[in-house]
């Protein structure tokens, strides 16, 4: 049997280290367009396993806290992905200058 609960778990745990660790990247001056590319897809994708999994969570009825947990994660994701896909727009901004 899956365990749900720990699949969140470690999917929180990493989400919070990408909460820590993307803001650092975007903020070197080093970091290429095409670094920010696989960082924005890499986000989307756990953004999309987190969607999958919230309604997991709620397809084999785990109590609301739960659910809400998943759901704080999803946004995690999202925003972290806007947060790069900024990044990504002001880059080739300055590109098209």
């Amino acid at each position: 049997m899956t365990d749900w609960i720990e699949i969140l778990k470690e999917q929180t745990a990493t989400g919070d280290q990408m909460g820590r660790e993307v803001p650092q990247m975007l903020a070197n001056p080093d970091i290429t367009e095409a670094q920010v590319k696989t960082l924005f897809s890499a986000l989307e994708k756990q953004a999309e396993f987190v969607e999958k999994l919230r309604m997991a969570l709620e397809k084999f009825g785990h109590d609301f806290s739960v659910i809400k947990a998943a759901e704080r994660l999803e946004e995690r994701y999202a925003d972290l992905a806007a947060s790069v896909a900024e990044k990504l727009k002001a880059m080739r901004g300055l590109a098209n200058r």
